[in-house]
């Protein structure tokens, strides 16, 4: 049986290295290729045959759908399996990839089982020996450093800023030009987030929220995602919902003593699309008026 070949579609690298630690985990023998847009992946494509695609549904230039059609229009591709990997859960959206022919769809943020799962769905007999069984235990939230410390392999530290916190990432580089930034100011009335995990949602109130990251206070007895997981934020523009994606970057106490009741999560965004910047953007805005 010939090696199959998969291909990961995301802008966001944090969730393209959750992904393949994922695949690399659980199906050793696929071979994974790998495109920040929706435009490199067709010339990817184009190039050679995959056997499974997984993709991101919000993108620049080409989004997850309008590959979706691409790939459904192709001969080679009509019937490849195509997973929807994204954080648009509504019904509409749901229904409208089913129609141009999504495989599967599974929501953000994943957890390395249910990707796992999806996988051995849509790719069934083809997988041989990897498709039986229960999916392998997998650290692959855990792996993840290494993104933050200049990729792969990479030894190198990240330098503190004078307040404590780590540099950006090259998709962050961007948004550290911009200057809006919102903080919360007392006698105002309190801004409601949720995060959005693998396992669980955690609501909370707004403390300041950059192009680069979000600071949510919580009650200590909520429950607590892990360092490096994946997280979605959902925040409302006023008649819609933006969904940006990121991962958990810092957990303290809010206060310090030992018996505090609350604690402070704070979510780095991973997102390169400039539509969801342009949400932050207006976002802050509203938050800073």
């Amino acid at each position: 049986m010939s090696k199959l070949k998969a291909l990961v579609v995301d802008d966001a690298s944090f969730v393209r290295d959750l992904v393949r630690r994922t695949m690399r985990s659980q199906f050793p023998s696929i071979e994974l290729h790998e495109a920040a847009d929706g435009r490199r992946a067709q010339t990817l494509m184009g190039r050679e045959r995959f056997d499974l695609i997984l993709c991101d549904w919000e993108m620049p230039e080409v989004s997850g759908l309008e590959l979706l059609q691409w790939a459904r229009g192709h001969s080679q591709y009509s019937e490849t399996p195509f997973v929807m990997v994204t954080s648009r859960g509504d019904k509409e959206h749901v229904i409208e990839a089913i129609r141009e022919g999504v495989s599967d769809y599974l929501g953000k943020p994943f957890s390395p089982e249910s990707l796992g799962k999806k996988v051995r769905k849509v790719l069934g007999s083809q997988l041989g020996d990897e498709g039986q069984g229960a999916p392998a235990p997998s650290d692959a939230f855990r792996q993840s450093a290494d993104l933050l410390t200049g990729g792969s392999g990479s030894q190198k530290k990240e330098t503190p800023s004078s307040t404590g916190e780590a540099s950006t990432e090259s998709g962050g580089a961007k948004r550290a030009q911009a200057t809006g930034t919102a903080s919360a100011s007392r006698g105002r009335e309190a801004t409601m987030v949720d995060l959005r995990f693998s396992e669980a949602t955690l609501r909370g109130v707004l403390r300041a929220v950059t192009l680069n990251e979000v600071r949510v206070s919580a009650r200590r007895d909520d429950p607590m995602p892990q360092i490096l997981e994946q997280a979605v934020v959902d925040v409302d523009l006023g008649g819609r919902m933006a969904r940006l994606n990121g991962y958990v970057y810092q957990l303290q106490a809010q206060e310090k003593h030992p018996d505090t009741k609350f604690v402070q999560v704070v979510v780095r965004f991973v997102d390169d699309d400039p539509q969801k910047l342009e949400d932050l953007s207006h976002f802050i805005a509203r938050f800073q008026g």
